[in-house]
């Protein structure tokens, strides 16, 4: 597979990571957009919010437990963070592997985009 969110998980490709658990991993993003800027990805392959199934739903719930986790190791809780997720093209979702964006580290706009 071509996926380079798969091959740092595997560690193909060196990855700075923030966590490293049984279904999820967190690397830091290597164009960040904030001082934080944290990706939460999955480890099993899944193109995008589209491809996600009923049984794999699960995950989503634990992505955002390891970024609440991760902002408040971060020092970012209590001042506030944010997490999205790029779907497609048009949504900007620029590695085809579903991943999730923790945000901070100063104010962020009020836009959502």
């Amino acid at each position: 597979m071509d996926c380079v969110f798969c091959k740092i998980i595997a560690g193909e490709i060196p990855g700075n990571f923030d966590y490293k658990g049984e279904d999820i991993v967190a690397f830091r993003d290597i164009q960040p957009v904030s001082p934080i800027h944290i990706l939460i990805v999955p480890r099993k392959h899944i193109t995008s919010l589209n491809e996600l199934k009923d049984d794999e739903l699960a995950l989503i719930g634990k992505m955002v437990k390891v970024a609440k986790d991760l902002a408040v190791k971060e020092g970012i809780a209590e001042k506030g963070y944010r997490l999205t997720i790029n779907c497609g093209k048009e949504g900007s979702q620029l590695v085809p592997h579903l991943h999730m964006h923790l945000l901070g580290g100063r104010q962020l706009s009020g836009r959502i985009g």
